[in-house]
């Protein structure tokens, strides 16, 4: 069963403050949910609830806002992201067997966060650096050439950070 997802007071009052900043300018709702995404770390039903009162906006639309972009998540992620690249490049350089071995590294799945919430695991796609396939990423750092071995080392390594 998953944890409720709790809204702290200070955190509904930081997202009413940046609504009401958003509001009274053309388009507001993109704006509204990234600040959203920023301070809560994801947008759940629970903050699209309060987006939707406050903006008029139903929250079926803002919900088929929330699941189109890859830049939002329903559910919480965790301090640090881990990717690997499946664009084409990285693909056919091994970057299956690469997510495969840091799969059973962190033990989840892709899109899943580890237990004690300090890692999530994505699947990504290009990101633009196929000269260095395959690649993977920790947050906004990106390390090419990866293979399985380096892979497990920099995980182990950048837990130890």
């Amino acid at each position: 069963m998953s944890k409720k997802f709790e809204i702290s007071e200070d955190q509904k009052k930081e997202l009413l403050n940046e609504i009401k900043r958003h509001k009274k300018n053309p388009g507001p709702l993109m704006p509204i949910l990234h600040e959203a995404q920023h301070i809560f770390g994801c947008i759940p039903l629970e903050v699209q609830k309060i987006v939707s009162e406050e903006t008029g906006v139903p929250v079926a639309e803002i919900n088929g806002i929330v699941t189109f972009y890859s830049s939002f998540t329903l559910i919480p992620k965790g301090k640090h992201i881990v990717g690997v690249c499946l664009g084409t490049p990285c693909y056919v350089r091994g970057a299956q067997t690469i997510l495969d071995a840091v799969k059973t590294e962190l033990g989840i799945d892709v899109g899943a966060t580890t237990s004690d919430d300090y890692y999530t695991l994505e699947a990504i796609r290009c990101i633009g650096t196929c000269g260095m396939a395959p690649v993977m990423s920790f947050d906004e750092d990106v390390i090419g050439e990866i293979n399985v071995t380096k892979a497990k080392r920099l995980i182990k390594e950048h837990r130890r950070k």
